[in-house]
């Protein structure tokens, strides 16, 4: 299976939406906004933006309980708009991709809704009450006059789509096999989806909680299935489009048919540790005990990168060259790259790695200039995670535009905003960091640029790793020497390389390299052309 050639050296940015800019005022962002914004996008050099879900939904999962996979919610605006949107988007160099949930609806959308009424209806996982009129574990209650109750697959409006199960029991008569009548129109509707958006122009989708359609599967075997046959239908009606993940274990979601899967802090190899132990410095963690050593990217220099060089190289060698790493600053489930102390300082050296290592590197709207997680929010369209008091909402406040009111995200009052803007009077802004040349947006901007113009930085340049301790050193391509300091003290690398005495410096911020040894000041990195 091919991967369509424009992901090879793709640059993701994430726009959550509802957060990014509001095109009519009504405190909410909307695809208008975004489409008013693409200049910037294609300033800043990313290839492809990720929209989270912006369908029908009564919104208490912030639209990850779709009511209408076919309409774009009107808040966010029309069809139409999310045409022109991918059009003009396309215009600028930029490929738009939607979340699809495939595994769940909302127990508003008219499928459950038809469920609930007719005992006949599989298109979800219903369980009969016991004698006692007792319902199995995890099983909600049905709100209709069909008797027993239904599986959700988060929060309990969320009713789990029937895929089917890997394995049957005879005590549980609920469970069908994947190729039954409900899961098979069930895949048949994902497919119809896709053609739908596909047909409207944008270029593929991220799929949400994508393991989790059929259930009891060891070794996600009949899943991998599923996913290989919607893979295969892609490659044929939509050879250009892509299928990205929210697995969280690329060696087990690309062979099962995305193009790439994302490095995440839960799930996939040790639940989670490769991007924990980057990034994750204990600040708004989603489960207790989630985070038991210290990260790589920590200011006491404490941490391994080796955790995450492990993981990397065990999964590039099961998923070879048909698919990718995708590796995320963050996401609208997990705090921002700046959270708890890290600090404005710290971020270059972390972009500096993201934007050098051979995987797909992520942006999540707004860490470009060094947005931070903001606590003590409220609760809004179910921020707070069922598996903690974690709130997702500190990383999904406003983008930060400019000084006007409200950060230049929208003209309404204050108090009808989505979220409340970072009240830090400090806060970074686009266009602050725009007009000053030093800014970490300009240096995001330059090592994008870096990137695109030098192949040896994608995910098919060569990695040759020199030290995975403090520095972090490594050549991409044999071209290119990049070292990276996230401590907040000096480093110094001895080295033997001939090659490297005459490296000149491409980018760096106190690195430097000499005949015998590589010196990287606190919070630095350097890119070198050997």
């Amino acid at each position: 299976m091919a991967v369509p050639a424009w992901l090879s050296d793709a640059v993701l940015y994430q726009a959550y939406p509802q957060s990014f800019a509001d095109s009519n005022g009504d405190g909410i962002g909307d695809l208008r906004g975004i489409e008013e914004h693409l200049d910037y996008l294609a300033w800043l050099g990313v290839t492809v933006v990720w929209l989270n879900p912006c369908f029908v939904s009564p919104m208490r999962d912030a639209g990850y309980d779709v009511a209408d996979y076919l309409t774009i919610a009107p808040r966010y605006g029309s069809n139409d708009d999310l045409a022109d949107l991918a059009d003009q988007a396309r215009a600028r160099g930029i490929r738009l991709l939607l979340d699809l949930v495939a595994g769940h609806t909302s127990d508003t959308h008219p499928w459950f809704v038809a469920s609930a009424q007719d005992e006949g209806d599989h298109r979800y996982i219903w369980a009969g009450p016991g004698p006692g009129g007792e319902l199995p574990e995890r099983f909600v209650r049905s709100p209709g006059p069909r008797p027993g109750g239904y599986l959700p697959n988060y929060f309990d409006f969320q009713p789990a789509l029937n895929f089917g199960y890997a394995r049957r029991k005879a005590d549980e008569p609920w469970r069908q096999s994947a190729d039954a009548e409900g899961p098979r129109a069930n895949r048949a509707a994902l497919r119809a989806i896709m053609d739908h958006w596909l047909g409207l122009g944008v270029s593929g989708f991220r799929v949400d909680m994508a393991s989790s359609l059929v259930k009891d599967d060891p070794g996600f075997e009949q899943t991998a299935r599923l996913w290989r046959e919607v893979r295969a239908w892609l490659d044929r009606a939509h050879p250009d489009a892509v299928l990205l993940s929210e697995w969280g274990d690329p060696a087990v979601a690309v062979p099962a048919g995305f193009h790439a899967d994302f490095f995440l802090h839960f799930g996939g190899p040790a639940h989670g540790r490769p991007l924990l132990s980057l990034w994750s410095n204990g600040t708004a963690i989603m489960r207790a005990g989630q985070v038991t050593e210290p990260c790589y990217f920590d200011a006491a220099g404490q941490g391994n990168f080796g955790t995450f060089l492990a993981a990397y190289q065990d999964a590039l060698a099961v998923i070879g060259e048909p698919g990718h790493i995708a590796l995320p600053t963050a996401n609208h489930d997990f705090p921002r790259l700046r959270a708890g102390s890290r600090t404005p300082g710290q971020l270059p050296p972390a972009f500096a790695f993201l934007l050098t290592f051979p995987t797909l590197p992520a942006i999540y709207y707004g860490d470009e200039i060094g947005m931070r997680y903001v606590p003590g929010l409220p609760d809004t369209e179910g921020s707070v995670s069922v598996a903690s008091t974690f709130n997702r909402a500190g990383s999904r406040t406003p983008m930060q535009w400019d000084s006007s009111p409200n950060a230049g995200f929208s003209a309404a009052p204050a108090a009808r905003l989505y979220l409340p803007v970072d009240p830090d009077h400090g806060r970074p802004t686009v266009a602050g960091q725009r007009a000053g040349r030093d800014s970490l947006l300009h240096l995001v901007r330059n090592l994008i640029a870096l990137r695109r113009a030098h192949p040896e930085f994608g995910p098919a340049g060569r990695l040759e790793v020199l030290s995975d301790g403090y520095p972090l050193a490594y050549l991409r391509g044999g071209r290119f020497l990049v070292v990276v300091n996230p401590s907040d003290r000096t480093h110094v690398l001895p080295h033997d390389r001939p090659e490297l005495a005459a490296a000149t410096a491409v980018r760096h911020t106190g690195a430097t390299v000499d005949e015998a040894k590589i010196t990287t000041g606190p919070f630095s990195f350097g890119i070198f052309r050997l």
